[in-house]
């Protein structure tokens, strides 16, 4: 268990960044309970930092949290490693979860910058609470979903929060699971180039490989 708690390259949590987020999400955070501390930084994570999907950085240097807290916005991989970040630095267990999914709303934008409507990889946390593993989903801020017209994604700490499968009127589809590709201790850069070449055409097509920022609006 040791390893989900543990400080690497990804989750740079001593770093004086991640340490003033831990007193941004909860003056009091060392008192909080692991549940009550984990509630509050999905929260700050959810609302945070808007969620932006067409930038995706193929440095392995830019995927440290303390960095990736200074943008102003990014994409669910982002926010799971800040998230996760926090975590760790109050000494939860936690873990990068990888996996496929399609979107039902709002998909024109995607079908034309990705070439199809399947979010790869999509990324989410798993954190050990109470003696189990339970999966939080920072990604999508509550405006967005305002937008989208979907309920705001909660966590309660106890039960899997996961993408909302309908919209608010329970009639049309809106997130769907594909495929889980499991957790990672680590962030798995050269796999998600691997797995995003493999769905998008794009990518496939101008053989991009590590070393690179995709501005994915170019695509």
């Amino acid at each position: 268990m040791t390893t989900y708690t543990a400080e690497n390259s990804n989750f740079d949590y001593s770093h004086l960044h991640i340490q003033q987020l831990l007193h941004t999400v909860s003056p009091d955070y060392k008192t909080l309970s692991d549940k009550d501390f984990a509630i509050k930084a999905y929260l700050y994570v959810r609302d945070t930092w808007d969620y932006f999907p067409y930038r995706f950085s193929l440095f392995e240097k830019d995927w440290k949290a303390s960095k990736i807290c200074q943008l102003e916005k990014g994409h669910c991989l982002d926010k799971a490693i800040i998230m996760i970040s926090l975590l760790r630095a109050r000494n939860i267990p936690a873990r990068l979860g990888l996996a496929k999914v399609k979107n039902h709303i709002g998909v024109d934008e995607i079908v034309k910058k990705f070439g199809n409507d399947v979010l790869v990889p999509h990324g989410y946390v798993e954190v050990f609470l109470n003696n189990k593993w339970v999966k939080a989903t920072p990604a999508f801020n509550a405006s967005l979903c305002e937008k989208l017209g979907v309920d705001v994604l909660e966590f309660d700490g106890e039960n899997d929060s996961l993408f909302q499968p309908f919209d608010q009127s329970g009639s049309h589809s809106f997130m769907e699971y594909l495929e889980d590709y499991g957790t990672f201790d680590h962030v798995p850069l050269p796999y998600m180039l691997e797995l995003m070449k493999e769905t998008y055409p794009p990518l496939q097509k101008n053989d991009v490989k590590l070393g690179v920022v995709l501005d994915l609006n170019r695509l």
